[in-house]
């Protein structure tokens, strides 16, 4: 039996099968059988849930080779494309609610789930988020990225967050709310809050993000903060007692508050074992919205969630740029009715280039220059250093020369000394906050620097 052979086999299973009921009739060495079916999950044509004797395999739609795992999108402006199987999974759920099997919340669905083992997002997918989304070198503070674009990142995920839930403030309206405090004319008040309370929530995820982490108060603050004022008085932030039903799904989910906070603690503790930023985003994005823990304002916790794992490592953030709200609405619902991913990782994929493309043009026109943030503290340690030591001629020169070389890697030299030389040049009082000089320090040496200078 060959690799193909085992792969047909495979597919007439309908559950997750372990490796003794795969053997069952097939004239294949155990050996044989184990490294075809580890290539199979490597090549993402099957899916491989548990650990060791609980291991368990099968055959989804959703399994892709890998020939087929570039999403069929481009960079460039234009209509995002579904593989044929997002197509049909979609098409079944714009059916009419009576043509659909009504479905519950399957806790089996996450427990099959094994982080940095398991993965929705393929191999290709992940690369490609990777190289595109990457900014900012991973040794910078967390949160350096979101904050040099805030303003634009505010009013965009706030505009495209806000219009996935039916909000009818424009981007210009938009804008002028979140940066002016003016109202749009003729639109409603809660559209108002809506946005006004994504703004809340994106502060809180940029300013807070080297203390946030994914977990269950930081996921109540972030729902805290976004339904404030839109859901009854002391229903923001709290894990819902009250059972809700879904628009346009024959999903239910589940009830109970109690059975509610497990559930969550679960998926968030599932969620902070991912390694991969971006399948953590995914897995925050999808589960969030599935679980419906919160009365109301769901999926839009879930959208902000997602953003947490991409500030944090200094990624794109992802803006849901150019999605069509009904395109994600089904999507969303595939996942609720039928547990399949593969139309919102499509969806997902597209969205987050459709960002890159768009911040790199607004990180252009900024001008961020990622070596002076870099080296931020390292520079302003040897400026303290330089000015309390009164400093100048070829004794600085020396000085910097010697700590670059010490400090500062082969390839940053040249840069490093032309910022730090750059900086002494335009010392002022404003400028040395922190560094432990007092002003008194400065002047005296300033006027020395002013007659020898760096001696470069």
């Amino acid at each position: 039996m060959q690799k193909d052979e085992l792969l047909e086999h495979l597919k007439q299973f309908t559950q997750p099968m372990a490796l003794r009921d795969i053997k069952k009739g097939l004239d294949l060495p155990e050996r044989t059988l184990r490294r075809y079916l580890a290539q199979l999950v490597d090549e993402g044509k099957i899916q491989a849930e548990g650990k060791l004797k609980g291991r368990r395999y099968r055959y989804t739609p959703q399994s892709v080779s890998r020939s087929e795992q570039q999403p069929a999108i481009e960079i460039s402006p234009s209509n995002l494309v579904y593989s044929s199987i997002s197509q049909q999974l979609m098409a079944q759920i714009r059916q009419p609610l009576f043509q659909r099997q009504p479905c519950t919340y399957q806790a089996q669905w996450i427990d099959a789930y094994t982080p940095n083992e398991t993965y929705y997002l393929t191999e290709s997918e992940r690369d490609l988020l990777h190289n595109t989304g990457s900014r900012l070198s991973q040794e910078l503070p967390a949160g350096t990225y979101a904050r040099k674009i805030f303003n634009r990142l505010l009013i965009d995920l706030s505009y495209h967050s806000s219009r996935l839930e039916g909000n009818t403030y424009s981007l210009v309206d938009t804008q002028k709310l979140l940066l002016e405090g003016t109202a749009a004319e003729g639109k409603m008040d809660v559209d108002k809050v809506m946005i006004l309370n994504h703004k809340d929530a994106i502060q809180f995820l940029v300013d807070g993000i080297n203390r946030l982490q994914i977990s269950m108060e930081n996921i109540q603050t972030l729902h805290y903060l976004l339904a404030d004022g839109l859901v009854a008085p002391g229903a923001a932030g709290h894990i819902r007692q009250d059972a809700v039903r879904v628009s346009s799904t024959t999903y239910m989910p589940m009830e109970g508050q109690q059975r509610l906070t497990a559930q969550l603690e679960k998926l968030i503790g599932k969620a902070a074992s991912i390694d991969d930023p971006f399948e953590q985003s995914f897995f925050l994005l999808v589960h969030i919205s599935y679980l419906q823990a919160f009365i109301d304002v769901n999926k839009r916790t879930a959208r902000l969630s997602a953003n947490i794992p991409l500030v944090r490592h200094n990624l794109v953030p992802l803006s849901f740029t150019d999605i069509d709200k009904d395109d994600y609405a089904t999507a969303v619902i595939v996942t609720y009715e039928r547990n399949e991913i593969r139309p919102l990782a499509e969806l997902y994929v597209y969205s987050y280039l459709r960002s890159c493309t768009h911040y790199s043009v607004v990180t252009e026109a900024m001008g961020i220059d990622t070596m002076r943030v870099l080296y931020r503290e390292t520079r302003r340690r040897l400026i303290s250093q330089v000015v309390s030591s009164k400093l100048v001629g070829s004794q600085l020169k020396r000085c910097i020369e010697q700590f670059t070389q010490e400090e500062i890697p082969i390839e940053h030299q040249a840069k490093f000394m032309a910022d730090v030389v750059f900086d002494l040049n335009n010392l002022q009082p404003f400028s040395i906050s922190g560094m432990g000089i007092s002003q008194r320090e400065l002047e005296e040496w300033k006027v020395l620097y002013q007659e020898k200078g760096a001696g470069f």
